[in-house]
């Protein structure tokens, strides 16, 4: 039995996700794309994991990239995530602000946090990558209360700021 690109694509628009940019300067210039598949995969070592299209424009920097930085992304940030979603286009020209960090790799001046880590592992499965790679540092510049940038049914938004429960 096999399941449609449509339906498995139509399930998932019900399941909200965060929003990141991912960063990197393989050969020097800068990439990005705008990822929903971001994981954490280990406490010890730290460990994430993303997969991104093995069509996507940015995958060839990303296919020899040592270094990432990932860019977690505020629920006002909805315009930074679409430029890195749209192919074609200078994703670091104005009004893109970045800077990069002392290791080399670019980083989103606006962004509430990020994490800079080092590739360890390249999976091709189907007609993506995964690509996991183990934090190396972190920085957080804004409040913890601070809300996300979600992705759902198709669109950005965010989450309720009251908690409903914690585990």
């Amino acid at each position: 039995m096999s399941v449609s690109a449509d339906t498995f694509r139509s399930v998932f628009r019900r399941y909200a996700t965060g929003v990141v940019v991912i960063t990197t300067a393989a050969g020097g210039r800068p990439a990005g794309l705008t990822a929903t598949s971001l994981a954490s995969v280990s406490l010890d070592p730290p460990l994430l994991s993303f997969a991104v299209s093995a069509t996507a424009s940015a995958w060839p920097a990303f296919a020899s990239a040592g270094s990432l930085v990932v860019n977690f992304l505020g629920a006002d940030q909805h315009d930074i995530a679409t430029r890195f979603a749209t192919s074609g286009i200078d994703r670091f020209a104005a009004p893109t602000a970045w800077s990069r960090l002392a290791s080399g790799e670019p980083v989103l001046d606006d962004a509430p946090s990020h994490v800079r880590a080092h590739v360890t592992h390249r999976l091709p499965v189907g007609d993506h990558v995964i690509v996991v790679a183990r934090v190396v540092d972190a920085a957080v510049t804004a409040t913890p209360a601070a809300a996300p940038l979600v992705y759902h049914a198709g669109a950005y938004g965010t989450v309720a700021g009251q908690v409903v429960s914690t585990p």
